[in-house]
């Protein structure tokens, strides 16, 4: 039998940990509970909460780091009463939007557990297994007295890793619609996905690629049914860090990091908080809750995927030591001339992995990339042209513009952060509690309030 005594005492610890620690669970539900109690009075709009968590699906949870194939799926006893007390600290903390992932759907008993102990506590519920019979995949639940679900959706990647994505249209129901006027809905879309483990160079393509996929989905959403500019909550494990290019692809969107704007945190703060002990044993902060206003400034969706990859594109030619001139002569290859022509482009995509194998790009990406390097499309990218790649800014989110130039259409609503708490509370320092066991990942739950604001257009 592969179970050690430790485990087990672990696990009684980590019960005993989430019982003591229920006033620090409860802050963000009882910080919601007294805002909106607060704001009824002041006949102001009340606050709602949302929850994302990676919670560890057992067929994934090692029981001995000596035999790998020790998982918790093998022991029900483990499985049963770690997602009883995961359960339990959700309904404790009862927020609006619960997006979980790595959710054991090939497990009818778990399935049903949280069905029933989310459906009595008031939620409406979905979920969806990854492709190819993975075992894990999404749950998303909304509290029925909080929304109106207009509409789901489920989007499969179908590609490496049989990654998905939930989308959820919801209306924002009673009691915190009274302030809602005839001419302004109170909608929201609510994504929920895991992203790819980057387990080698050749992957970080791949999760970017997702995230792309993700956006077009939404944007495609909102053009088959006519929808007006609305907030966007992704929530999820991205599997990323705020150094990676999906961080610096999705600010370009115009999103923004609830957690580091709640807590007031740059972009460069890429070490103040921590979210996920990987199997490695490495920390790092990889679960986010990204909120796009409809106030915000966004590019064009294929122009900011195209500075995403160029940016990937100088990282690893930058990690090679190559300077500017280094990297136009790596891309010139044999050509006598002063230019980089398309063949030697697409080299250099291979040679950076970045094509030349089935998670790569495609042949048309790799098009649309050239076309876009080549400005002024003679078929060659001269050193001028090169330059204008190297230096550009990429994909980091630029400045907010007048409300005149971003082409404001009508008032909306969109969110203020109020609040953001990472649990266990350790890890808001960047350290990892030992003694933590309900998963290698921590629960994170934003605050958001309602406010009026002008709904802007992309830029094009």
């Amino acid at each position: 039998m592969c179970v050690y005594i430790g485990e087990r005492r672990k696990m009684r610890k980590d019960c005993r940990r989430v019982s003591k620690m229920k006033g620090r669970i409860s802050k963000i539900g009882s910080y919601a509970i007294s805002s909106s109690i607060r704001d009824q009075q002041q006949h102001q709009q009340p606050c709602i909460t949302c929850t994302t968590f990676n919670i560890l699906a057992p067929i994934y949870k090692r029981l001995n780091h000596e035999d790998p194939s020790c998982r918790e799926s093998d022991y029900r006893a483990y499985w049963l009463a770690r997602n009883r007390s995961i359960l339990d600290s959700l309904i404790y903390e009862r927020s609006s939007i619960i997006c979980l992932q790595e959710f054991w759907v090939g497990n009818e008993e778990l399935v049903n557990l949280y069905e029933k102990r989310l459906g009595d506590a008031g939620y409406v519920n979905f979920k969806l297994g990854r492709t190819n019979n993975r075992g894990d995949g999404l749950l998303t639940a909304v509290r029925k007295d909080h929304f109106k679900v207009l509409n789901y959706r489920e989007f499969l990647f179908n590609d490496f890793g049989d990654r998905v994505a939930q989308l959820l249209h919801v209306e924002i129901a009673a009691p915190f619609s009274q302030c809602r006027t005839n001419d302004i809905r109170q909608e929201i879309l609510i994504v929920n996905t895991h992203l790819l483990f980057p387990h080698d160079s050749s992957l970080c393509i791949v999760r970017l690629h997702q995230v792309y996929k993700i956006l077009q989905y939404v944007e495609s959403y909102q053009k088959e049914n006519d929808l007006n500019p609305m907030p966007i909550i992704l929530c999820g494990d991205w599997n990323g860090s705020k150094r990676g290019h999906v961080y610096k692809f999705l600010r370009s969107q115009g999103f923004v990091s609830s957690y580091d704007t709640a807590h007031q945190y740059a972009d460069a703060d890429a070490q103040k908080w921590v979210s996920h002990r990987n199997h490695r044993g490495n920390i790092c902060g990889v679960d986010f809750i990204w909120l796009l206003n409809p106030n915000r400034y966004r590019k064009l969706l294929k122009t900011s995927w195209s500075e995403a990859v160029f940016a990937m594109f100088k990282y690893l030619l930058r990690r090679a030591s190559l300077t500017e001139n280094d990297a136009f002569a790596f891309l010139k290859a044999d050509n006598h001339g002063d230019y980089i022509n398309y063949s030697g482009f697409c080299e250099a995509l291979r040679q950076l992995n970045l094509i030349g194998h089935c998670n790569g790009l495609s042949v048309e990406e790799s098009k649309e990339l050239w076309d876009q390097a080549d400005k002024d499309g003679n078929g060659v990218v001269d050193l001028t042209e090169f330059q204008g790649i190297w230096n550009s800014s990429g994909s980091e989110q630029r400045e907010e513009i007048s409300h005149e130039a971003r082409g404001i259409q009508e008032q909306t609503i969109g969110f203020s952060i109020k609040n953001a708490v990472l649990f266990p509370p350790e890890v808001e320092k960047g350290m990892w509690p030992e003694d933590y066991s309900l998963s290698d990942h921590a629960r994170l739950t934003v605050v958001f309030s309602p406010i009026r604001m002008p709904c802007s257009q992309s830029l094009s």
